[in-house]
């Protein structure tokens, strides 16, 4: 019984709840990002490229086979690196979000924290005899 309770005492812990909602949040979060990304910013780049979509690119290095039929026996062997060009471009686009949101979010906790000032530290005893003996020093 003490497994469970120590099971269920690490699990409620604030941290861990916390860690398991700000996954499920930045799963749903990346799956807007990733269709904001695929529909909405690359069709209007792949244009610009000339209709071209990023996920079409690939080097074929071996043709497919195909019986007398016209099917596909075996499939063509290609370098996808137009889908790597994506992607890529789907986690620079969802790294500066999420930077943007985490910057947004620290400064209204900059807002409500006040900044509170340190009262300044009294001199210490040399530098106290050292304004004393400056005194004395003008006076004469």
């Amino acid at each position: 019984m003490k497994l469970v309770d120590e099971f269920k005492a690490f699990a409620m812990r604030g941290n861990v709840v916390d860690m398991a909602v700000g996954i499920i949040i930045g799963g749903a979060f990346g799956k807007i990002i990733s269709s904001v990304v695929a529909d909405v910013i690359m069709p209007p780049i792949g244009l610009l490229m000339g209709g071209v979509s990023f996920t079409d690119l690939k080097i074929i290095m071996k043709d497919p086979v195909m019986d007398a039929a016209g099917k596909i026996t075996k499939q063509a062997v290609s370098i996808n690196y137009g889908n790597f060009i994506q992607t890529t471009v789907d986690f620079l686009i969802i790294a500066f979000a999420i930077f943007m949101m985490i910057k947004a979010m620290n400064s209204l906790k900059k807002k409500d924290e006040a900044p509170v000032e340190a009262p300044a530290p009294p001199p210490s005893n040399e530098e106290v005899l050292l304004s004393e003996i400056r005194d004395l020093l003008k006076n004469k």
